[in-house]
């Protein structure tokens, strides 16, 4: 039979509501000529074929009995089908949080079920995904039964504590938090740095600091063709970073400014607005901030123990996006457009260095972007071998969301997610 008209016996025609068939087309798949398809209803003996759209709201949809033609294609996809996977996101009500389901989403991540949880506080409270509202669940004991994958955005006490538990009952955890960054036995991982360091994970793996991230991304190329003996750092950070307190503050400050009102500074040690605070969390006894010296371990850690760091890590009034100065210094000589070449094709990377037609990055031009933006590239002129650039990321997406969720899609790659 070749008209599929008539291979196809319509049986009954119905309206559905768009909210039912969402979840519908999640079980589904189309077939040549675009018909969505999902074989089998509830009596495991007819499909449902969706063949046109009535309104905004409803939809035409037709319940079949296959014909041998169908059956045949339908056993002819079975291989193609894509493995989905449970997956929880733990701080789901949080700026990380939410960036980290639509980045999921927007990557079309193989999610077969979303399990957004949070403090008992957002129970029931619904974050969006793929179209339709999903109900935040308290992050507790039992609540990782059945997931695959935790993707944990929560701060470092709630890890802590519920990254042993997710682990117990069966998941591997994706850690934005510090907690378990400088565990020996757990892997501290960048995808286009370090992903063989996932082949060795316990369960948990960690995601490296915001801060950390961008800097090495525009590093590792450089380091693999050059090696790397020396890095100082200043960065700009957003007050996205500190959270939505943080947030917040900076725009009732700008309000207060424009009212003439007090300006008042709870979040920051200091007035955020029209400023650059020289300090990010709190100082240790070698006079850095905790901040800076999460960048001197975690480059050790994760690209090369020899690698010397020296950075300053500043807080500036911008919503969304960090930017770095970075100062480097290489063991092997090299030519700006060497340096340049080999960045312009390395993964995750946008070169955007032209100083005659004045384009280098801005936070602005990283913000809701992938890439890690780099220009204002020149020799240092000062020390052998010495390379200035200037590197901007958008810190809630590859400085935390994106890159956990691309640490998920290379435990895909790698067959360490079953």
């Amino acid at each position: 039979m070749s008209n599929s008209k008539s291979c196809i016996p319509i049986c009954q025609q119905i309206l559905i509501e768009r909210t039912i068939l969402l979840s519908i087309l999640r079980r589904s798949r189309r077939n040549s000529s675009g018909t969505v398809i999902l074989s089998g209803s509830a009596t495991g003996s007819t499909s449902i074929i969706v063949l046109a759209l009535s309104s905004i709201r409803v939809y035409h949809i037709f319940i079949c009995s296959p014909c041998d033609e169908l059956l045949h294609e339908q056993e002819s996809h079975k291989e193609d089908a894509i493995k989905t996977y449970k997956v929880a996101v733990v701080g789901a009500m949080g700026a990380v949080g939410h960036e980290m389901i639509k980045t999921l989403e927007q990557r079309k991540f193989p999610v077969g079920t979303l399990v957004p949880l949070d403090v008992a506080a957002m129970a029931g409270k619904t974050v969006r995904y793929n179209g339709a509202d999903v109900i935040v669940q308290e992050a507790k004991k039992g609540a990782f039964v059945g997931v695959d994958v935790a993707i944990f955005s929560a701060g470092a006490d709630a890890s802590l504590v519920l990254a042993p538990v997710a682990v117990a009952e069966g998941a591997i955890v994706v850690d934005n938090s510090s907690a378990w960054r400088m565990d020996p036995k757990v892997p501290l991982v960048i995808p286009e740095v370090n992903p063989q360091a996932l082949d060795a994970h316990n369960g948990i793996i960690a995601n490296p600091n915001c801060s950390t991230i961008q800097m090495l991304v525009a590093l590792k190329p450089i380091h693999d063709a050059f090696k790397i003996k020396r890095v100082v750092v200043s960065t700009y950070q957003a007050v996205s970073g500190t959270g939505g307190k943080a947030i917040t503050e900076l725009t009732e400050q700008a309000k207060a400014f424009a009212s003439g009102k007090p300006i008042v500074a709870n979040v920051y040690p200091r007035q955020i607005l029209f400023n650059a605070l020289p300090q990010i969390d709190v100082f240790l006894d070698n006079g850095y901030t905790k901040e800076e010296m999460k960048m001197v371990n975690e480059t050790k850690k994760i690209l090369d123990p020899a690698i010397e760091v020296s950075p300053t890590a500043v807080r500036v009034a911008v919503y969304r996006g960090h930017s770095e100065a970075i100062n480097v210094q290489t063991e092997k000589p090299f030519s700006i457009p060497d340096v340049r070449a080999l960045l312009a094709k390395a993964p995750g990377i946008k070169v955007m260095d032209d100083p005659s037609k004045l384009v280098y990055p801005t936070a602005l031009d990283a913000e809701g972007k992938d890439e890690t933006f780099i220009g204002r590239l020149r020799a240092d002129p000062t020390i052998p071998n010495g390379l200035n650039m200037w590197v901007v990321s958008d810190n809630l997406r590859k400085g935390a969301a994106l890159n956990a969720v691309q640490i998920a899609e290379t435990l895909i790659e790698r067959k360490l997610l079953k």
